[in-house]
């Protein structure tokens, strides 16, 4: 199998895993926030947040790292080494999950009782269960990954996520209280780990035997881990919802449950759009850096303009249609998070937007740079939420998250211009934003018909997608090579139908070789 057919089985196979993992978790929260409702969903999402944090501490490192030496040893013929890296990662990853339980349960037992709705004795049992169980997991999807065996990885996902949804679906039915919710996450995470288990042993068999590990590789690993390890931790709490923790101790759970709901439906509505374009973009950079500084310039200008590009839509058709997505969804119990959403939705954007830049500063080898900003943008977003949602409640996380996306973003783009030398394309991003403008106002009068809420978000979206697609064609935010590339698109598989798009695509393309010939 050649390197291109290589590339997109495993592309295939690695979207499939996660659209269908996230896709049913999706609806597997849903179904649960429905049936809790905001009070008691906003005390089980911090518990389960708990068990979130837990996870990435005890693998801290560990899974990047699994990943990075199995591709290198498989790479440069070395696989001997795999078994041994194994064994000290799991052993490792042994001693951050007692620490973690331990810390965990010392903390539970010296000031559980002065913070509201913390988990009892049986609930930080099952949690830590999860825990034990889910991080292994996370391990064994990480040697999937670094023997690039994707199509294991799909199956674990294509199994265990119907397998959790039914679990739920039966709690639901049974009418079960918010504790079974934890059974169930418990029991969930036992069949992802066995399944997952599975698929890793298989590929670790054909293995060669281990050899004694060199002592230049292990100051390699435990390098890896001490750099990686800060930069994982603090990143998941300034990209994960800690806001439900901060909600609970000084507002109220329904209002955790209120905008857990929102943060979770935003960040995962803007992973699905630049989702797969994300994961090239690290290889990208990096190659086109080992071609010159300017060729790196270039990519990461018109990777920020495409991103953006691509945001755009999602960001006007979450803030336009909040209320009646939130209402589909999730019901009208759950109202006060629709402004949530459409705050979160822009967050979660403009957080996007530096992807380019970060994957810039990853190929320049500028990780301390990252570092110190990961660690100083999470001091910030913490320093914020307990500032904030003291004081204002909802409306001061709301506040808090978008403070952070704005000024992060702003930073790493700030430095990639530096690192790279270039600047950024005003006039597409301006046409961008007119665009998106244009479609929102087209959209916003669809509100105004009243008509059942399913109809509503349907005719929204494609208002939305239609006028911002012919809006972005007129005004100049494509260039020459993309306005032939969706002209041959659309000739492969509309044969140019339907007719005025095909004539829009061709005066869109004049307009682009005339604005490249002036400025050439």
């Amino acid at each position: 199998m050649n390197d291109r057919r290589t590339t997109l089985r495993n592309t295939a196979f690695s979207s499939i895993g996660i659209y269908a993992e996230y896709f049913l978790g999706m609806v597997a929260s849903i179904v649960i926030a429905r049936h809790l409702g905001p009070g008691h969903y906003g005390v089980y999402s911090m518990f389960i947040w708990f068990a979130a944090i837990g996870i990435v501490v005890t693998n801290s490192g560990i899974t990047t790292g699994v990943i990075k030496f199995i591709a290198e040893f498989r790479g440069n013929g070395n696989e001997a080494m795999i078994r041994p890296l194994l064994t000290y990662m799991r052993r490792v990853q042994a001693w951050h999950m007692v620490l973690v339980v331990g810390l965990a349960g010392a903390g539970l037992a010296l000031a559980g009782h002065r913070w509201a709705n913390t988990p009892n004795l049986v609930e930080f049992l099952l949690l830590a269960a999860a825990v034990a169980m889910r991080a292994p997991y996370m391990f064994n999807i990480a040697v999937t990954r670094g023997f690039e065996a994707f199509d294991a990885t799909a199956r674990v996902s294509m199994v265990a996520a119907p397998l959790n949804l039914a679990l739920v679906v039966g709690a639901v039915l049974l009418k079960a209280p918010m504790f079974w919710f934890l059974v169930v996450y418990t029991t969930s995470s036992a069949i992802f780990l066995g399944i997952s288990w599975w698929q890793a042993r298989r590929l670790v068999a054909r293995v060669p035997p281990a050899v004694p590990m060199a002592n230049e590789l292990s100051q390699r690993i435990r390098r890896h881990l001490r750099i990686v390890s800060v930069t994982i931790v603090v990143s998941f709490l300034i990209t994960s919802d800690v806001e439900i923790v901060f909600l609970n101790t000084f507002a109220s759970s329904a209002e955790a449950g209120y905008f857990k709901v929102a943060y979770q439906l935003a960040t995962g509505m803007m992973l699905l759009v630049p989702g797969v374009f994300a994961a090239v973009l690290l290889p990208m950079m990096s190659k086109a850096l080992s071609r010159g500084r300017d060729q790196a310039a270039q990519k990461f200008v018109a990777v920020t303009t495409y991103l953006v590009m691509l945001s755009a839509p999602v960001v006007i058709f979450g803030v336009c249609f909040a209320s009646p997505i939130i209402d589909l969804l999730y019901g009208s119990r759950y109202g006060a998070a629709a402004p949530v959403f459409a705050v979160a939705i822009l967050a979660s954007a403009i957080g996007t937007a530096n992807q380019g830049a970060t994957s810039l500063l990853v190929s320049a080898d500028r990780q301390h740079t990252i570092l110190v900003m990961v660690v100083a943008f999470g001091a910030i977003k913490l320093t914020l939420d307990a500032l904030l949602i003291r004081q204002f409640a909802l409306q001061g996380a709301m506040v808090a998250i978008l403070t952070e996306a704005v000024s992060s973003s702003t930073a790493y783009v700030l430095i990639g211009i530096r690192v790279s030398g270039a600047r950024l394309d005003g006039r597409r991003l301006a046409a961008v934003a007119l665009a998106a403008a244009g479609a929102a106002l087209l959209a916003l009068p669809v509100l105004l018909l009243r008509m059942p809420v399913l109809l509503t978000v349907l005719l929204g979206g494609v208002v939305v997608l239609g006028s911002y697609g012919v809006l972005t064609l007129w005004l100049p935010c494509w260039s020459r090579g993309d306005i032939a590339q969706l002209q041959e698109l659309h000739a492969r598989f509309a044969r140019n139908w339907p007719r005025p798009l095909h004539r829009l695509l061709l005066r869109a393309g004049e307009r682009a070789s005339a604005r490249a010939e002036r400025t050439a």
